[in-house]
């Protein structure tokens, strides 16, 4: 029988010692899951994919003779001039899909990926709690929506300055900013980025508590994403669309404003909170009643 800390190692296999399940405080168990979500090869192999949405973008560009004004994803055409515009356009390619898939593994196998393996109910037999545990894997998984979003507005600053030119960038309302603000403004919409995943990372994890399948709950959670997203553009709906946790994903550009505008920054939140909540409630339900050590 493996011991009552047993923990999921780097690779997925059951840790021990240093990778083992801390008996202390809720902030040793909270750096233990953070240190097993970002030391597994699957999390980098994900970020790096993420990476490379804004290295792609950028030598297409680069390659490209002309970018035709007003084709393709908004701020394109204005990435020759000003190489951080990459990091704008790939963080708004990123959303629809990538981001909601990225975020879909990483939630959906919080508790379900612990069930698979065995390891939960050795977990749950130290003095670690479920709320305390479910509170944890949601943080991890929050944790994994902030650095995602950065991952992508940072490789493309990178790669944007590497390839174009890089100086002042004119923003929505006329007015422009020196290359650090820009820089700030980037960190900035990868923050309101996090805050949108938000909602979608706790339906992942409700739905990881429904089984020991973790492909499953990963499957699920990103198809929930995908027809909120087709929900969301059909105009017969338009009386729910403002309840759908996409609705503002593609708010940030009120970021991107002299003064910024805050309203959809609030929106966003406050519909986010509102589904962490619900689900979050739903999940707790589940997992305080369910048999996991039998």
């Amino acid at each position: 029988m493996l011991p009552s800390s047993a923990r999921l190692g780097a690779s997925g296999t059951p840790g021990t010692q240093a990778e083992a399940a801390p008996r202390g405080s809720g902030l040793s168990l909270l750096w233990s899951e953070l240190r097993v979500l970002f030391g597994r090869r699957r999390t980098w192999a994900l970020l790096l994919a993420l990476a490379a949405i804004p290295v792609l973008v950028a030598v297409a560009v680069r390659i490209s003779s002309t970018v035709p004004p007003g084709r393709g994803p908004a701020f394109l055409d204005r990435i020759t001039q000003n190489g951080l515009f990459v990091a704008f356009t790939a963080m708004l390619v990123s959303v629809p899909l990538f981001l909601p898939l990225t975020v879909g593994v990483v939630a959906g196998d919080t508790i379900a990926g612990e069930a698979n393996m065995g390891t939960l109910r050795y977990l749950l037999v130290a003095p670690t709690g479920r709320v305390r545990l479910l509170l944890v894997k949601y943080a991890g998984a929050l944790a994994f929506c902030l650095v995602a979003p950065v991952t992508v507005g940072l490789a493309g600053a990178a790669i944007g300055a590497a390839l174009f030119p890089v100086g002042p960038v004119t923003l929505l309302s006329g007015d422009v900013i020196e290359p650090p603000e820009a820089a700030l403004r980037i960190l900035l919409i990868a923050a309101y980025l996090a805050v949108s995943l938000a909602g979608l990372s706790a339906i992942g994890l409700f739905l990881s508590t429904l089984t020991v399948v973790p492909v499953g709950a990963m499957a699920a959670t990103v198809v929930v994403s995908v027809v909120s997203q087709v929900l969301d553009q059909l105009p017969q709906l338009e009386w729910l669309h403002p309840w759908l946790f996409s609705h503002y994903w593609l708010g940030f550009g009120d970021l991107l404003r002299q003064p910024v505008l805050w309203d959809s920054f609030a929106s966003n939140a406050l519909l986010q909170a509102g589904y962490v909540a619900v689900f979050g409630a739903l999940a707790y339900g589940r997992f305080v009643t369910k048999d996991v050590l039998s």
